[in-house]
């Protein structure tokens, strides 16, 4: 995007901590790690995609290891409105004023259950303006009975058929490499180190300030986002 590597991309490492009350080594305590490397755990990334539908929308991505769970989501954080027509109106003695509602999102679950969800802010029955966040999902499991097939039986099925719909093209690697080929020299010509992060969290606070910047922050995601019906 024309910015220097280092304003828009962020490498990590996780240090020793506890996931789900059970005591986890950090990276550089890991089986068979140096202990001065400098191999990345986790990245996040502030991005661009340069064409006139996408022009100002910017794209994080995030990716890592020992987060406190284990998720794999697309959102879609749709942007405030110049006005609202609804507002929540808070008060503190005498004194109120209007408080804007959070801005809705879709969200594409992919693991571990496979899920859309809808979130968007209503406003509440009754004679006051309070608004709350409700949310709307189409669970596949729900929808089509049973369980669902894991992700390499159906691969593996399309492998026998001779089918490569779904299979990532060599192009597609090509274009993949030419983009975080760039970054990963950058950090090792310039001897970056990653930037620590407790195991059982969501990444560094470096990471954190890549949206803050702009006003954002990072989706803190569980499984519980779906509702069990």
């Amino acid at each position: 995007n024309g910015s220097p590597i280092s304003e828009w991309a962020v490498p990590g490492q996780y240090t020793a901590s506890e996931i789900g009350g059970k005591p986890v080594p950090g990276y550089l305590n890991e089986e068979r790690i140096a202990a001065d490397s400098r191999r990345e755990s986790y990245v996040a990334m502030q991005v661009q995609v340069d064409n006139w539908r996408w022009a100002g929308v910017p794209f994080y991505l995030r990716t890592g290891k020992r987060f406190p769970e284990r998720i794999s989501e697309i959102a879609i954080q749709f942007k405030h409105p110049p006005m609202h027509l609804f507002r929540t109106v808070e008060c503190v003695g005498d004194m109120c004023q209007f408080v804007g509602a959070q801005s809705n999102s879709l969200v594409f679950r992919i693991q571990p259950s496979e899920a859309i969800l809808m979130s968007v802010s209503t406003k509440r029955p009754g004679m006051q303006y309070q608004l709350h966040s409700v949310t709307m999902d189409f669970q596949f499991e729900e929808a089509f009975g049973g369980e669902l097939p894991e992700a390499y039986e159906r691969l593996l099925l399309d492998v026998l058929r001779g089918d490569s719909t779904l299979f990532t093209r060599s192009d597609e690697l090509e274009e993949a490499w030419k983009f975080v080929t760039p970054v990963l020299d950058y950090w090792e010509s310039e001897s970056i180190r990653p930037e620590p992060y407790a195991a059982g969290t969501w990444g560094p606070a470096k990471a954190d300030q890549l949206l803050a910047t702009s006003g954002r922050r990072w989706r803190k995601p569980t499984a519980s986002d779906v509702p069990k019906h």
